[in-house]
């Protein structure tokens, strides 16, 4: 059995934003060592604001379950929370256990547990929070190259684990089946490859190349779940505003504020949600590694994040096309009330003339 590890994500939309920098200071106010970024970040991964790693004894959780627990915050508000365990010592165990990791409940409570207390003890740092937050899960099945072989040795010898691993199934599935979850495949190097799924991947990878696969398979997360959000945020916020513009009313038009609050805040709204997807979309440039752009691709494409992306624009949309029409009935019901208005003037002055 080759040698590894698996890491659970459990990411979790707790806040529109995190203070970095407050959430470090008032961490190393209290902690003897610095808290930098473990592993280091790859230099072909730059972000915009990078996030800040935490090991779990910030909050007196250095294992749970003998897994190693480790924090990362976003500074668009989000919240991973990995769990990491040692792979069993053959394929039949790994096939028993990688099952058991992926939809597990126990583990998302308990991820869940840990993320509440790390907001509560940097809560200075976390504003406007979002309750219930939002959460996303991935499992990554991560294989050491250094005795394997190659990639396709590894995948003529296990290719049926592996699509069983990945599907959680622990049954043999068909040759189609595997076939169809094994040609998602990147490999850049002989002894190395990416296979992602929508809710896991395996990654096999050398000691020193793994960590920024990793990294990035966790911020494509990261991603799906703001997007997610922002879709369910417009979802919401369409149906009150259609809601509010279908009410009917007594009072004539040019009375009526609806159109010119509704155009107000449609405009807040729209002006908000794009600060926050621009802020999510750039907050990671890959530079200079086609490699890393093309495994990023590949796992954004393997778990939907485009057709989210695809769903917040054509809500923006609606969005703008809805405050256009909102401030076309403001106008109009301004018009009409001045035109009433000159119908007085007009009427006061006959009435003035004939005393």
């Amino acid at each position: 059995m080759p040698l590894g590890h698996v890491t659970a994500f459990f990411l979790f939309d707790v806040s529109n934003a995190i203070d970095l920098q407050r959430l470090r200071s008032e961490i190393d106010a209290s902690v003897s060592t610095r808290l930098a970024t473990k592993p280091a970040t790859p230099t072909y991964l730059q972000y915009q604001q990078p996030p800040l790693t935490l090991d779990g004894a910030v909050i007196g959780a250095g294992e749970v379950d003998g897994c190693r627990v480790r924090f990362k915050a976003f500074d668009y508000g989000v919240i991973s929370v990995a769990l990491t365990h040692a792979l069993p010592d053959t394929w039949d165990q790994l096939l028993t256990v990688g099952a058991e990791w992926q939809d597990n409940p126990r583990l998302s409570e308990q991820a869940e547990r840990l993320c509440r207390d790390l907001v509560t003890r940097i809560g200075a740092a976390v504003s406007a929070r979002h309750e219930p937050a939002l959460s996303e899960d991935y499992v990554v099945f991560t294989i050491l190259a250094d005795k394997e072989g190659s990639a396709d040795q590894l995948l003529a010898a296990h290719g049926m684990e592996i699509a069983r691993l990945l599907r959680g199934e622990r049954e043999t599935l068909s040759l189609q089946e595997r076939d169809e979850v094994l040609r998602h495949r990147i490999s850049y190097y002989p002894a190395d490859a990416v296979i992602p799924t929508w809710s896991s991947a395996l990654v096999y990878d050398t000691e020193s190349g793994f960590p920024g696969v990793l990294e990035i398979l966790e911020f494509v997360n990261s991603q799906l779940l703001e997007f997610r959000y922002y879709d369910q945020l417009l979802d919401v916020e369409l149906a009150r505003t259609y809601a509010a513009l279908q009410v009917d009313t007594w009072r004539p038009t040019w009375l009526s504020r609806r159109y010119s609050r509704a155009a107000r805040h449609i405009h807040s709204l729209f002006i908000d949600v794009n600060e926050l997807t621009d802020r999510a979309e750039n907050a990671l440039k890959i530079a200079g590694d086609v490699y890393a752009a093309r495994v990023f691709g590949l796992a954004a494409a393997r778990i939907g994040l485009d057709q989210w992306k695809a769903n917040v624009r054509d809500k923006l949309k609606t969005v703008d096309d809805i405050y256009r029409f909102a401030v076309e009935q403001a106008a109009i019901a301004r018009g009409e009330f001045l035109e009433l208005t000159v119908v007085v003037l007009i009427l006061l002055e006959i009435v003035l003339l004939m005393h």
